[in-house]
């Protein structure tokens, strides 16, 4: 990782895919990733570690199923949210977004449980910045 400051927005104009996360930068055992995404994701649920989102750019919609039942929050740009361990969840975006996400290094971004994976959905444990 570099040692110098990093333009997240450099970052995010450095590639194209979406739902396919580039690590920007480790902190302890943890990677800082940012994606692209836009429509569907996959239901997952990651067993052993929460996942926390910050909405950079755009909104993000996130489908929870939690045993009170399903419920859909809404994070504008700017807002933070954490999916507890555990907890099966689908991100959606109606557009265009720009996601950070904090999670341990290692951590697949279809989590260790998930729905069939489409196309567009890439199975990752997150690009170094600069891979295509």
């Amino acid at each position: 990782m570099s040692e110098e400051p990093l333009s997240l927005d450099s970052a995010l104009a450095s590639f194209d895919a979406l739902w396919s996360p580039r690590i920007v930068t480790r902190v302890n055992d943890y990677d800082v990733r940012v994606a692209k995404v836009e429509g569907d994701h996959v239901w997952h649920v990651h067993d052993d570690t929460d996942e926390f989102f910050l909405v950079l750019e755009g909104e993000l919609h996130i489908s929870l199923r939690e045993p009170a039942g399903e419920r859909t929050v809404l994070l504008p740009r700017g807002s933070v949210f954490t999916v507890p361990r555990g907890t099966e969840h689908k991100p959606y975006a109606p557009s265009r977004t720009a996601i950070l996400v904090l999670e341990p290094t290692g951590t697949s971004s279809v989590g260790d449980r998930h729905d069939a994976l489409p196309d567009h959905v890439d199975a990752t444990t997150g690009h170094t910045l600069g891979d295509t």
